[in-house]
């Protein structure tokens, strides 16, 4: 997960890193190389060249989702989805009781829900967040 700002509180840092890599480690079917998190799926894979990558699509349940497709160094293309909350599989609900962890933890430090989670957004979609950055650890 890239950050711009650096996160302060160990507590917050660990839910942010786990929320953004819970759909990881990664592996091509056609080389066996593995892409153990965001970060490397990203900065190890190539865009495809002509076309951005990303496609929106419907998941089984007609919840939205992107796609977004790289190529792997062996030239074959994988795929990664970034679910919207409502993602009802293991992952997608083990996601959202981190989002709720996280949501719960930054309520009890005096902030308020909706920009608690405005600032979680902020940070899993790689803009940082200067409120969370400043965020002292908690004792």
């Amino acid at each position: 997960m890239h950050t711009p700002q650096a996160i302060n509180d160990p507590k917050l840092f660990a839910g942010l890193t786990a929320l953004a890599e819970s759909s990881f480690p990664k592996t091509c079917n056609t080389c066996g190389r593995n892409y153990p998190d965001v970060e490397s799926f990203i900065s190890q894979t190539q865009d495809l060249i002509g076309h951005s990558g990303l496609k929106a699509s419907t998941g089984d349940t007609g919840a939205p989702l992107v796609e977004l497709f790289r190529n792997c160094v062996c030239g074959s293309t994988l795929l990664d989805l970034f679910n919207d909350r409502r993602d009802i599989s293991n992952e997608g609900i083990e996601r959202r009781l981190r989002f709720d962890q996280l949501l719960r933890y930054l309520e009890a430090r005096n902030i308020p829900r909706l920009q608690a989670r405005s600032e979680i957004l902020k940070v899993l979609h790689g803009e940082g967040s200067k409120l969370l950055s400043q965020l002292p650890p908690s004792e």
